[in-house]
């Protein structure tokens, strides 16, 4: 179940699934993403504040594609063009940018391995939760995973070709779709489910009816704000 808890006295989002490894969602007061001028002090304040509760100075994200580049997390800071990170050092944290995409938290408890995916709908078309699940080489029983605040299927209309690439990646779509609208929740987990994965978490807020709590590029005009899943991993 997801439930907030505060940062400095500012929302995240957590899941009680998943208590082996520091992990949050922020919100539209925690956020520490964003190219708006205006907001650049308080994402800086923000992020001062994630480092300060999670204990350590480094945070890396990589720039994001709507790929599905995947990357282990190793000595350097950059990572082009990759959109799900895979992590093993537990001295430093991860975090990727969503607003209206899918994002996933896997982490694997046996050996204390995570990731983070970024999965619009043309991320999920890709598989991409599904590709950095077999990258982590995990056992699925071993697995715990996050579906965290995106668009909700009553929201996100999509075309008929997106449609089309999104139900080639599953065996079962069972109520997954209705005409041009898709579950980007729903098919992620399944997608999962699919590949053994048990321990699922499925966030029941959307980022464009919960527009008060997320950011939407959808309903805010393409705003560059975004929502970050971040990954800790404990010692």
């Amino acid at each position: 179940m997801f439930y907030f808890e505060k940062i400095n006295g500012k929302k995240v989002l957590k899941s009680d699934l998943l208590n082996e490894a520091e992990h949050f969602f922020t919100t539209k007061e925690s956020f520490i993403k964003t190219k708006e001028e205006e907001f650049f002090d308080t994402v800086e304040k923000n992020t001062n504040n994630i480092k300060k509760y999670l204990k350590t100075d480094i945070l890396i994200s990589p720039r994001q594609t709507h790929g599905d580049n995947i990357a282990f997390v190793g000595n350097k800071r950059l990572y082009p063009n990759t959109d799900a990170l895979i992590l093993k050092r537990t001295d430093c944290a991860i975090f990727l940018n969503f607003a209206d995409c899918t994002p996933v938290i896997l982490y694997d408890k046996r050996n204390n391995t995570g990731a983070i995916a970024h999965a619009g709908w043309r991320g999920t078309a890709l598989q991409i939760a599904l590709k950095t699940l077999k990258k982590m080489g995990s056992n699925p029983k071993d697995v715990t995973a996050l579906i965290g605040p995106c668009i909700c299927f009553k929201c996100f209309e999509t075309s008929d070709e997106a449609i089309s690439l999104l139900k080639n990646t599953l065996n079962d779509t069972k109520d997954l779709f209705l005409g041009n609208y898709a579950d980007l929740k729903g098919i992620n987990a399944r997608m999962l489910e699919q590949e053994g994965v048990e321990n699922i978490d499925i966030c029941p807020y959307c980022t464009c009816c919960d527009n008060d709590l997320f950011f939407s590029y959808r309903k805010e005009n393409k705003t560059t704000n975004r929502i970050s899943a971040v990954l800790k991993l404990n010692p």
